[in-house]
């Protein structure tokens, strides 16, 4: 069972069939995942899909969907990654373009955060971020992480953001 989480205004749930549609969707937009890996096709976009839900499965962790209570859409994905080949355990982020600048990842990314930390027993965690990605540089900043150093990611140069540890925050 996926563990459930939410904000005052947020639900952080499992994926559920349905949210495919507006994923596949905002994975076709090239301004939206210039820095998120590049866009697909649909049958790429179900794989990717799926790769976040079997993230689960396989670590015990993974992204939640993201889910406005008020309206009950899903407005992106937030949470824990560390696949094969990964420098270090992420906090990672994406909203669908209509839900950004109203504070929803950092209010999801604190909250994930929080459950790595407290429920998880972490006692980092890092945020890769492209070098040319400036509004995530802002939420990494926002939820106290620090620039730590670059390294090559996708053949770009990345960010590596490191979170306060439990002790610090």
């Amino acid at each position: 069972m996926i563990t459930e989480l939410e904000t005052d205004r947020l639900k952080l749930r499992q994926f559920r069939n349905e949210d495919f549609e507006p994923l596949a969707e905002m994975m076709c937009d090239e301004e939206h995942m210039r820095f998120i890996g590049g866009t697909c096709d649909r049958d790429t976009a179900w794989r990717r899909f799926a790769a976040l839900a079997g993230h689960w499965f396989l670590r015990g962790y993974g992204f939640f969907a993201v889910e406005e209570k008020a309206t009950g859409g899903f407005v992106g994905w937030t949470g824990l990654w560390f696949p094969e080949g990964w420098p270090e355990r992420e906090i990672g982020w994406t909203l669908l373009p209509a839900a950004t600048g109203k504070g929803f990842v950092t209010e999801a990314a604190l909250r994930v955060r929080k459950h790595a930390y407290e429920d998880l027993g972490w006692d980092t965690a890092i945020s890769l971020i492209s070098k040319k990605n400036f509004a995530s540089k802002k939420v990494a900043e926002r939820l106290g992480a620090t620039h730590e150093r670059n390294i090559i990611l996708w053949g770009e140069e990345a960010g590596v953001y490191r979170h306060p540890n439990p002790a610090e925050i």
